[in-house]
């Protein structure tokens, strides 16, 4: 299923795109897709990234995304 990933932050330049489309079914499986074609830089990122599944936080790697879903990649921020 067709999945849609957009990239903030530090995510966005060590991934070096805004938005990209996938085809997974877990969050996991995501995650392994993005590393592979993106390296090393966006996996060290990754690892204190939270993720917004459909506009809801979850760090459940095992989550089950549905067709269509918008999985944001958020690394922390800084300031207030």
């Amino acid at each position: 299923m067709s999945v849609t990933v957009r990239y903030f932050a530090g995510a966005r330049a060590a991934s070096g795109v805004d938005t990209e489309t996938w085809e997974a079914a877990t969050l996991d499986q995501l995650v392994g897709q993005i590393v592979d074609a993106h390296g090393e830089r966006l996996e060290r990122v990754l690892t204190a990234c939270s993720f917004l599944v459909d506009g809801t936080t979850t760090r459940d790697r095992a989550l089950a995304l549905s067709p269509g879903a918008v999985v944001d990649v958020l690394p922390p921020f800084a300031g207030g």
